[in-house]
């Protein structure tokens, strides 16, 4: 009875967000009040409905419920708990259950953190809300329905979830992952909410921006998740493959950085509020691309979760809806917008507006990647293949170019800049970011070109970063004024941008300074890799919950001195006799040791792949400095201060009565 339960409450969520989509709408237009104040009791209804739903699909998996399709093929009863958790949200039907959980959430958040909103504002946001929630349930039910019954027979057993899926990463990567992804509608809502209202002014810029960061720290987290998980639990060593999926969530990703920009000239200065408009729309648009993409069919990818085309064409009908309406929408409405404040060449507007440009540009390059083996293909063109080379090659200039903006930008000002104080204030970071480019790479032994460029932009984001923190600590008389003075906004600018740099440095760093080795190890015989010694000493056969494995001890020293133990694992998993390999890692600040086990050789023989990684952990560390610079400026008090602007309409319209 509770999956029937959980398909009858996503029924009925659907109804509540069909009229949540109206009903406001509605409202809005005949400018009645009831009507308008029903969005937010429709909103806290449709996220109870569709969590009780989830509730119920986590409860079939719990309780190993085989008469559910989607549990009998996802899950298994030798699974641990927690692995059947995340198996909720491991195959297609799942995570869309997830997706749209997701959605219900930032859609009931809005109604508890933007109550100072004009209530008419508030309404077509919801409303927008509730129509991209109406289209998704709507293909949940009719295309992807988690809650349909094996009838008549039950299946004994289920056929477990997906190896590569049964790992702790997984367990908190989609749903940070999607809290980025789906939290990119509440800016996308807003922007068509101006639209509708025709009040295209810095307003909503300012009521988007917080939105729009938590959206993006979300996402940056989620990247960073993803790209760990391949690292370790796919055993190649790789941490970014410009993978089909993975491009599918780093261009949004690119746009939203370009948006969060763009919404911060936009309330500033009132400047490119079409462009943000745009880019609003882009951003959240590309979410809904890469859902169509990871659930079409139309890529092969371990994150894939569908292969059903008629799935891909229900997607692709809601996208270019929601695409095609907004554009309309846009065309309509953007002839009246008027920027009025002018800026100069040289002013921190037109370094934005480059920054912008850049991003976006730099998106299309990976979209064209991203897309063109399927387009050949649908053309009858051939099967063509775009891998990391052309992606290097396109994508990695224009971040050269952002780099070098980026240490210009915290000098310049607003309207316009002069140049000879911001020749003065770049000047030292400049000199010491070209010293340090020939001095570290000759340190670690190898000074090549793209190493020293690669420095010298590290270094330069670094060191000017730094320095316009330093003077903005201090007054006239060159004394501090105390950090405490600065506000939470802009040390989380200061920290995601030293996140970007130290990002550069480990992208960098672990291309050019790691080493791979394959070899045979035997068992009591050293071997040696990258200064490291290292010993088979033995290899065990051991039971897990759900698999067997083959597991490899390997004693790792340094000059005679042992430094761990590390045990690598070939896998075989009992219900679909999947084999898997389960490495083993020795991390460090400035380095990671990585063991994998290949095939058996003999008895007492194995082929090992040994890699030492330079660096590596930098780039999930400067993910997580980025995504923490987002979360620090969402708290800063200036936004609940401008968040406590008063309504507009409430009380005249109060007065006069519903219509």
């Amino acid at each position: 009875m509770v999956p029937e339960l959980g398909h009858l409450v996503l029924i009925l969520a659907l109804l509540v967000s069909a009229a949540l989509f109206v009903l406001p709408l509605l409202g809005a237009q005949l400018r009645s009040l009831p009507l308008m104040l029903s969005a937010r009791s429709l909103a806290s209804g449709q996220f109870v409905l569709i969590a009780v739903a989830f509730g119920c699909l986590s409860w079939a998996f719990i309780h190993d419920d085989f008469s559910v399709a989607y549990v009998a093929n996802h899950s298994n009863s030798l699974m641990p708990v927690y692995y059947k958790v995340s198996a909720v949200w491991g195959g297609h039907e799942g995570s869309l259950l997830l997706w749209i959980l997701m959605l219900s959430g930032w859609t009931f958040a809005i109604t508890l953190f933007s109550k100072a909103l004009p209530i008419d504002l508030q309404s077509r946001v919801l409303a927008v809300m509730g129509f991209i929630a109406t289209g998704f349930l709507m293909f949940i039910l009719f295309t992807s329905n988690p809650f349909d019954r094996i009838l008549p027979l039950a299946a004994l057993e289920g056929s477990d979830l997906n190896p590569l899926l049964q790992d702790p990463g997984l367990i908190f990567h989609p749903p940070l992952l999607y809290m980025g992804y789906v939290g990119f509608s509440v800016v996308f809502a807003f922007a068509i909410a101006a639209l509708l209202t025709g009040k295209l002014d810095s307003a909503w810029a300012r009521w988007s921006r917080p939105w729009a960061t938590t959206a993006w720290a979300f996402l940056t987290i989620g990247l960073a998740l993803g790209s760990w998980w391949a690292y370790y639990e796919l055993g190649w060593g790789g941490w970014w493959f410009w993978d089909p999926v993975e491009n599918a969530a780093f261009m949004p990703w690119l746009v939203g950085t370009a948006l969060i920009h763009s919404l911060a000239v936009t309330e500033k200065r009132g400047l490119f509020k079409s462009w943000t408009i745009l880019l609003a729309i882009f951003t959240f648009s590309l979410s809904l691309l890469g859902t169509f993409l990871v659930r079409s069919g139309v890529l092969t990818s371990v994150h894939a979760f569908a292969n059903d085309p008629e799935r891909g064409l229900f997607i692709l009908v809601f996208l270019a809806v929601v695409v095609g309406g907004s554009l309309l929408l846009f065309a309509v409405r953007a002839p009246v917008v008027k920027s009025a404040p002018g800026f100069t060449l040289l002013s921190r507007e037109t370094l934005l507006l480059a920054n912008n440009a850049l991003l976006v540009v730099s998106m299309l390059t990976v979209l064209f990647g991203t897309l063109f083996p399927l387009v050949a293909d649908a053309l009858k063109l051939g099967k063509y293949s775009v891998g990391a080379p052309y992606f290097n090659l396109t994508f990695l200039p224009f971040m050269v170019l952002i780099c070098l903006l980026m240490g210009i930008a915290p000098s310049s000002r607003w309207k316009r800049t002069e140049v000879g104080p911001v020749r003065r204030t770049v000047m030292a970071p400049l000199t010491l970011s070209l010293v340090l480019a020939l001095v570290v790479p000759w340190l670690l032994g190898d000074l090549t070109l793209g190493m020293a460029l690669a420095t010298f932009l590290g270094s330069w984001v670094t060191l000017t970063t730094l320095k316009d923190l330093w003077l903005k600590s201090a007054n006239k008389n060159g004394r501090a004024k105390g950090l405490k003075q600065l506000s939470l906004s802009y040390y989380g600018m200061v920290i995601a941008h030293l996140g970007i740099a130290l990002a550069v440095f480990g992208v960098c760093f672990t291309s050019h300074y790691s080493d791979e080795q394959k070899l045979r190890m035997d068992v009591g015989k050293p071997v040696e890799v990258a200064g490291y010694q290292f010993t088979l000493e033995r290899l065990d056969e051991i039971r897990g919950p759900n698999y067997l494995a083959d597991q490899a001890t390997v004693t790792m020293k340094k000059e005679d001195r042992v430094l761990r133990v590390l045990q690598p694992q070939k896998r075989r998993y009992l219900a679909g006799g999947q084999i898997m390999t389960e490495v083993a890692i020795d991390p460090g600040f400035t380095r990671d040791v990585y063991i994998a086990m290949g095939d058996k050789i003999d008895a007492d023989s194995w082929a090992m792949r040994v890699h030492y990684k330079a660096f590596v952990r930098w780039i999930w560390l400067a993910a997580l400095m980025m995504a923490a610079g987002g979360f620090l400026a969402i708290i800063d008090k200036r936004y609940r201060k401008r968040a406590a602007a008063p309504q507009v309409g409430v009380s005249s319209m109060t007065q006069k009565g519903a219509v």
